[in-house]
């Protein structure tokens, strides 16, 4: 409950914003209510333009806008209004020995200088977008919370007037969440600016995170873990996806969705991922992609149960139809047909995620927690130097084989390390994932896949350090081999794959996931 002593009267309220959403609604119930307004240039041309009185601020300064706008507010007679300590007789008493009246609500808003530095605009144009008099009006309001109120979100403008409405004035309790909103608006802001500063160093020397949590989540990985996700406004990846339906997404729902979509925008043919635990259960390529769903269920239906299913491709109906008939926790693609819509949110708590974007990422930077810091690198999205494999054996392998193991490639570079990927045509058909021994992954990858194994593609994420792996592969039937190289045993393990007749190719480039 508010206490009548906590309640700041509005008397005088300074409104200047670059987003002029709501500023004359704003401006008209603040007037109806008495209110003295304040205001620069363009916002003080909207609301003079909608009839409703304003005062320059240039009028309380005596001084006119200069340099091109980078001055306007930078004044003891505005700044003096909005820090003063209203509790504080000496204060008081020195704004009217000063000639200056207090500011009692500060509604600003920023340039949008992330929107101009993202465009890719000139450098010049980019520093013109350093708002330097708004976030120092922010910061001063809500420094002095105890008097002032700052709104810096459109969307609060209701909140402040129903307060006013129902108080006669501004509570203690909203002036220091609306001065929390305005602090954290302004560390993102500041922290974006210093990014674009720092955008060509790839590991800079300072890292700032300024990130708006989008979700508080029921909990983390369990239940007696609290959790939310976080990111920025700009975000691309699962943070743009819009959920169409189901039931709200979990901390894992949200790392497993990321898996899987990661590994279907891999590729430019149609392509179904089905993950669990952030590893693939199935992976495929086809010419449909109801096939594609087919082949990648056929990669492990047993681990398919309770799995995330991503798309390449919009869903048709006919492939609604089959992801329908297992259980399913999410399904993220670039659209999805009417008919298919219908089918899949027939399923009351299947988590629909769309995502029109498909294209590869560019260059990002992952981030994981330490105990006490956190490890920033690169994100493994560079594209693939396919012209630098070099086949280390006498046997050569044909163009399918060539493609085949392109395939089981990418797969392993999304599979937990030790990761082994066996594949044929197109298709997952065996994994063996987060194993300590490299030989172990190929006898999980050769038991996972029945049969399938035989003929079958295998790529490893790192290199063999022993013969042991090739011998245990060539015993299955496999019939080609990726790996990175680098081993001081390459020599016997090429040796292996050559005892075999097995071709072997060295990527110069491993995949570890951790």
């Amino acid at each position: 409950m508010t206490a009548a002593t906590d309640i700041v009267t509005v008397s005088r309220a300074l409104v200047s914003c670059f987003d002029k959403s709501g500023v004359v609604e704003l401006g008209a119930a603040l007037h109806q209510r008495g209110v003295e307004l304040l205001s620069t240039g363009s916002t003080a041309g909207v609301i003079r333009d909608a009839g409703i009185p304003v005062t320059e601020v240039a009028e309380v300064t005596g001084f006119p806008e200069c340099l091109d706008g980078r001055v306007k507010t930078l004044h003891p007679a505005i700044h003096a209004g909005i820090l003063a300590d209203r509790t504080d007789p000496a204060h008081v008493a020195e704004l009217t020995e000063l000639g200056l009246e207090a500011i009692d609500l500060v509604v600003v808003n920023l340039y949008p200088f992330t929107d101009i530095a993202s465009s890719g605009a000139p450098d010049a144009d980019v520093i013109e977008m350093i708002d330097i008099g708004g976030p120092t009006m922010l910061r001063a309001a809500a420094k002095n919370h105890g008097s002032v109120g700052v709104v810096v979100d459109p969307a609060d403008h209701a909140r402040v007037l129903a307060e006013l409405a129902e108080h006669g004035g501004l509570g203690a309790e909203l002036r220091r969440e609306l001065a929390s909103r305005a602090f954290q608006h302004t560390a993102r802001y500041d922290a974006a600016v210093a990014d674009w500063f720092l955008r060509d160093q790839p590991v800079p020397g300072q890292l700032h995170l300024a990130l708006p949590r989008r979700q508080e989540l029921r909990y983390g990985e369990n239940p007696h873990q609290q959790a939310g996700f976080y990111a920025p406004p700009d975000a691309g990846g699962i943070a743009a996806a819009t959920q169409l339906h189901g039931k709200e997404l979990s901390y894992n729902n949200l790392l497993d969705t990321d898996a899987a979509w990661a590994m279907v925008v891999e590729l430019e043919e149609p392509c179904v991922a089905i993950i669990k635990h952030t590893n693939p259960a199935g992976y495929a390529v086809a010419e449909e992609l109801e096939t594609a769903y087919a082949r990648a269920l056929e990669g492990d239906p047993v681990s398919a149960f309770g799995g995330i299913v991503a798309s390449n491709r919009p869903i048709d109906a006919a492939t609604a139809r089959r992801i329908a008939e297992v259980f399913t926790e999410v399904v993220i693609a670039p659209g999805y047909d009417a008919d298919a819509l219908e089918v899949l949110t027939a399923k009351r708590n299947l988590r629909i995620l769309e995502q029109a974007d498909a294209s590869r990422p560019g260059r990002t930077r992952t981030l994981r927690s330490v105990a006490g810091g956190l490890l920033v690198q690169d994100a493994d999205t560079a594209e693939e130097p396919w012209d630098a494999w070099e086949v280390v054996t006498s046997v050569q392998p044909d163009e399918a084989t060539l493609a085949d193991l392109r395939f089981a490639w990418l797969a392993a570079k999304h599979t937990k390390s030790n990761a082994i990927v066996l594949a044929d045509g197109g298709q997952v058909v065996g994994v063996g994932a987060g194993q300590m021994s490299r030989v172990d992954s190929v006898r999980l990858a050769v038991e996972r896949s029945g049969e399938r194994h035989v003929g079958a593609v295998l790529a490893s994420d790192a290199f063999f350090p022993f013969r042991d792996g090739p011998d245990a592969a060539a015993a299955a039937g496999v019939r080609a081999i990726v790996q990175p190289g680098g081993s001081v045993r390459d020599d016997e393990v090429v040796a292996a794959a050559d005892e075999h007749g097995i071709p072997m190719v060295f990527t110069g480039r491993r995949h570890f996931r951790h």
